[in-house]
This record gives structure tokens, C-alpha cells and sequence, in this order.
């Protein structure tokens, strides 16, 4: 593979946003981000969508005919067959939007965020894999602060994910976002530097 292509993952509310914003700002890299293509994917007429609403009913449709998020997220964050369910639907077609966007791009770095990177296994389609870390208690209060939860709910949604330390083990470069966004920029840089061959 000619081209250099980041894996960007981690925990939720970790900081892969920050560091997503930061590549693509500061060093002008194409950034193309799993969560966009997945909402595109439940879209309103889309078939996913149906097929959403045929499992559980019309009331996991807002008024508007758009998915009701929320609803979806009490289901799938508490019962891992239905999230597996819902993953199996969405997965591939997030996967074939990566291929498309990498395929149209000329440029010979290229980030792609996947907050399920592992979890989803699409690590085939990166030759590096970049985790953001944070410690446990800070991810809980990002998380919960962010979407306004309760700690059991934060909890529930951090529980969903694999470990940010089984994550960490498997990455090729590890940003610590635990301090300010310019140490973890500084991360970047240096990570950015270096020429990482040793493909997972």
C-alpha cells in the first residue's frame, strides 16, 4: 500500500476529535470519519433505516421520520446481541465508504477516524494505528459531562467498548490526552515524524 493511512481510535470521550481537528487543520491531512458515514447510513429512507424500524418498531423513529438516537442507544448499550445487530448493518456499509473516499484521494496521508476500529476489525483498512488514552476517571467525567449522563450510563457506554488499555497494547503510537490539546498536539507532531513500517 503506497499510501500512509492512520488509524485514529480510542475510547468515547477520550479526545479523538481534538486530534482528528488538529491533522486536519494544522497539517492539512484528509480526515474521513467512521460516525459520518454511519449516521449517512441511517438516513432518513435509507434501507438500513427500515430495517431499524422493522426490528423495533416505529417508535425508534422521530416525528420527522429520522432515527431516535437516544431510543436506539437505551437498546444497543444494554444488550450486546442487538448491538451486534445493528453493527452488522452498518459496519459494512461504513466500510465501503472508506474505500471509496481513500480510492478518490490523491493524498499520501490520509487519517481515518474509527471509534470501533478493533471492535468493528477494520483494521486492515489502515497501515497505522493511533490510540487516544486517557485515564478511566477522566473518561468518565468527559463522557458524562459531554452528553449529560448519569455515571451508570456513562459507564454502561465506556463497558460497550474494548479496553482503552487493550487498545493502547495494539496501537502503533499512543497519545496521552490526559494533560491540555497542546501536549497531545505536541503527541502529533512527533508522532506525524516518524515513518512506522511495522503494520499490525
Amino acid at each position: 500500500m503506497d499510501k500512509r493511512i492512520i488509524g485514529l481510535t480510542g475510547g468515547i470521550a477520550t479526545g479523538k476529535t481534538i486530534v482528528a481537528n488538529y491533522l486536519a487543520t494544522a497539517k492539512n491531512i484528509p480526515i474521513f470519519d467512521a460516525d459520518i458515514y454511519a449516521r449517512d447510513a441511517v438516513a432518513i429512507g435509507s434501507p438500513i433505516l427500515r430495517a431499524i424500524a422493522g426490528r423495533y418498531g416505529q417508535e425508534i423513529l422521530l416525528p420527522d421520520g429520522s432515527l431516535n438516537r437516544e431510543q436506539l442507544g437505551a437498546i444497543i448499550f444494554t444488550q450486546s446481541d442487538e448491538r451486534q445487530w445493528v453493527e452488522s448493518l452498518i459496519h459494512p456499509y461504513v466500510v465501503r465508504r472508506f474505500q471509496e473516499a481513500m480510492d478518490k484521494s490523491p493524498s499520501p496521508t490520509l487519517v481515518l477516524v474509527i471509534p470501533l476500529l478493533f471492535e468493528a476489525q477494520m483494521t486492515d483498512l489502515v497501515t497505522e494505528i493511533w490510540v487516544v488514552w486517557c485515564s478511566q476517571s477522566q473518561q468518565l467525567q468527559r463522557l458524562m459531562q459531554r452528553n449529560n449522563l448519569t455515571p451508570q450510563q456513562a459507564q454502561t457506554r465506556i463497558n460497550s467498548q474494548l479496553s482503552l488499555e487493550e487498545k493502547a497494547s495494539r496501537a502503533n503510537v499512543v497519545l496521552d490526552n490526559s494533560s491540555t490539546p497542546a501536549s497531545v498536539c505536541k503527541q502529533v507532531d512527533i508522532a506525524l515524524a516518524m515513518t512506522t513500517t511495522n503494520k499490525l
